[in-house]
């Protein structure tokens, strides 16, 4: 839903300094399309480049009626708050956006045109994108993506919201620089705004959750040397079950394992320690080929999220990395995928 050629706002309160506004940042990240503007009443006024580190030039504004000098035509939820439900302070200002014309584009588990009161503000060429939604003619996975001959890169991680999805991308982007016919396959909001195609995983039944990214696998697969699979949540995280579902569904030839350097517990149940990562890759691989029943899937490589750490600490936690785990090993957002594609290909 959308184009290059669109002028997006980014809903992103309190999401540029804490730690619920991955699917804007992803968005300011990626995006092909031109946006105009980031509405945070956090930060208004505060430069988005140095607050954020990436070289996107955009204002951030305290409001949508900020935002619409900038003659924004989409402005899309940013942010993505536990459980993921529309918080009430933030009606007003959707009816705002729809009001003055804008479409939305909407990440969020609440539907948007399932709301009489958002629908009846909508004008001709208007539209309100639910991209949560269960696709239909699903069936089950049969586990027939293994017979495909094109590569299938699955990232995984130790945690949550760790940088799977950008590891993807940054793989897609690099597979695209060594001539390779690539595609990257969404599976959460951010990933499908950002390529326009793909599931929201975690709407979709368990039951079908392997046979829709199969499906999705299928549908791609023929036409590309190698696809980039959205990884989602994490076998170690007992509030996740979208991994499974994916490795079943991609029956992938490689694993990119995410890991964000130093975390040793889960961010969200700091009860639960993360094992050492010869542990975790040991677990994926076993998982993947479950006793023999699948073809097997090989860590390729580490990509470790250094993001919080100085340039210094950052080469000094990828140096190690790579000798406690005998893998290649690096930033893919901060260096670039090329030593992570190289082991793959």
């Amino acid at each position: 839903m959308l184009k290059p050629d669109q002028r997006l706002a980014i809903l992103l309160h309190e999401g540029i300094r804490g730690n619920k506004g991955k699917t804007g940042l992803a968005l300011l990240r990626y995006s092909e399309a031109e946006v105009v503007a980031v509405i945070d009443r956090d930060c208004a006024g505060e430069s988005l480049v140095e607050l954020t580190g990436i070289p996107r030039a955009v204002p951030i504004v305290a409001s949508v009626a900020d935002a619409l000098p900038y003659q924004p035509d989409v402005l899309a939820i940013g942010i993505a708050p536990t459980g993921g439900a529309l918080p009430d302070e933030w009606r007003s200002e959707l009816k705002q956006a729809i009001a003055a014309g804008l479409s939305i584009a909407n990440g969020l588990h609440t539907r948007l045109m399932a709301d009489p009161e958002f629908r009846s503000l909508l004008q001709p060429g208007q539209w309100l994108w639910d991209m949560r939604q269960e696709p239909p003619g699903l069936v089950v996975g049969t586990g027939q993506a293994s017979k495909l001959s094109c590569l299938r890169v699955l990232t995984v991680g130790t945690d949550m919201a760790i940088g799977k999805m950008s590891t993807s991308l940054q793989l897609h982007q690099a597979a695209q620089q060594r001539g390779l016919r690539s595609k990257f396959l969404a599976t959460g909001q951010a990933g499908l705004m950002i390529a326009g195609d793909g599931i929201a995983l975690d709407a979709i039944r368990v039951d079908f959750a392997s046979g829709a990214v199969e499906q999705m696998v299928m549908q791609f697969g023929p036409d590309f040397d190698i696809l980039h699979i959205e990884g989602q949540g994490s076998l170690i995280n007992p509030s996740s079950t979208a991994t499974l579902p994916l490795i079943r569904g991609s029956q992938p030839t490689h694993l990119i394992l995410v890991h964000r350097a130093g975390q040793t517990h889960l961010s969200r149940l700091p009860e639960i320690a993360i094992p050492p990562l010869r542990e975790v890759i040991h677990l994926y691989e076993a998982v993947t080929t479950a006793g023999g029943a699948f073809p097997p899937a090989k860590v390729a490589a580490i990509a470790l999220n250094t993001h919080h750490l100085n340039e210094f600490d950052a080469e000094q936690a990828i140096e190690q990395m790579a000798i406690a785990t005998g893998l290649p090993c690096t930033d893919p957002v901060r260096y670039g995928a090329e030593k992570l594609i190289a082991a793959i290909i």
